[in-house]
């Protein structure tokens, strides 16, 4: 969810980012609202407590992404329109993983933001870091080639379109262009992100993907879902889909794709069962007044 690039502290922390994470799973479908009291209690059985809830909520309201309303008597949120937005966008990065090759070329931005406006050129080094974009020189920055499209958008979103230039082409020289990828993007640290989410989440997915699992189990498949895909968020925007062959070798990013899809796959599917069972069918919540 291109929230993830929205959230942070800023948007409540830890708290913050589950409510992001289960309004992007089941508050769509429910009209993009969710009652209050239903929220807590789904949020209560991943560890968070009423106070934080209520308190991430209200962070949130702040940064416009929800907004307060009532159905049918029953106080909840909603979200904003800027979030469905954001949360689409966030689905094609998150669960339409791409892997650039070397020679679909790749994008660069080069931006020269006066000092008048220091603010903008934070923003954009933000921005552009949070789309996966590694960095050639402090103006000019670079990531593969099918972030095109989400770059120009995001630019254009955010106000900052009229401080860049945007390029796409392949690299003709300059350079062996591995070792060039490695001192553009910190190979290491993904590696380690990677690395946490595999320690995390591979016994989860021993015991849920060798066939465990039955109706009793459905709000363990919720808490195991949501966990997952709040620690998953930030690593597609981290790792912008780098080309396999210019990473190092046995490169465990794959490894952790894999597990992502493969759990995802099982756990919605009890994962929804229990939703249901605590808010009734989606078709059921009352509808915008």
């Amino acid at each position: 969810m291109t929230i993830e690039a929205e959230d942070g502290a800023g948007a409540g922390g830890q708290p913050g980012r589950l409510i992001l994470t289960v309004y992007g799973l089941y508050a769509r479908e429910r009209g993009g609202w969710l009652p209050i009291a239903g929220l807590v209690r789904l949020l209560g059985e991943v560890g968070i407590n009423v106070q934080a809830v209520r308190s991430a909520i209200h962070r949130l309201k702040r940064r416009g992404l929800v907004d307060a309303e009532r159905r049918a008597d029953a106080a909840g949120y909603a979200l904003s329109a800027d979030a469905h937005g954001l949360l689409a966008e966030g689905d094609v990065r998150i669960f339409g993983h791409t892997r650039g090759r070397a020679d679909d070329g790749w994008v660069l931005v080069v931006f020269s933001v006066p000092d008048t406006e220091r603010a903008k050129r934070y923003q954009l080094r933000s921005t552009l870091t949070r789309l996966g974009f590694g960095t050639v020189s402090p103006g000019t920055w670079i990531a593969p080639r099918h972030l095109e499209t989400a770059t120009v958008e995001t630019l254009e979103r955010a106000g900052l379109a009229g401080f860049t230039q945007v390029f796409t082409g392949p690299h003709v020289a300059g350079g062996e262009l591995a070792g060039l990828v490695a001192s553009w993007w910190d190979l290491d640290g993904l590696q380690a992100l990677y690395a946490d989410f595999l320690e995390r989440f591979e016994p989860v997915g021993a015991r849920w993907l060798a066939g465990a699992g039955g109706p009793d189990d459905d709000a363990r498949a919720f808490v195991d879902l949501v966990d997952m895909l709040t620690a998953w968020r930030r690593l597609p925007y981290a790792d912008p889909g780098l080309p396999l062959d210019l990473l190092p070798a046995g490169w465990n990013g794959e490894r952790a794709h894999e597990l992502f899809a493969a759990l995802s796959a099982r756990l919605r599917e009890p994962a929804a069962r229990h939703v249901e069972a605590l808010l009734g069918p989606a078709d059921s919540l009352p509808a915008a007044g």
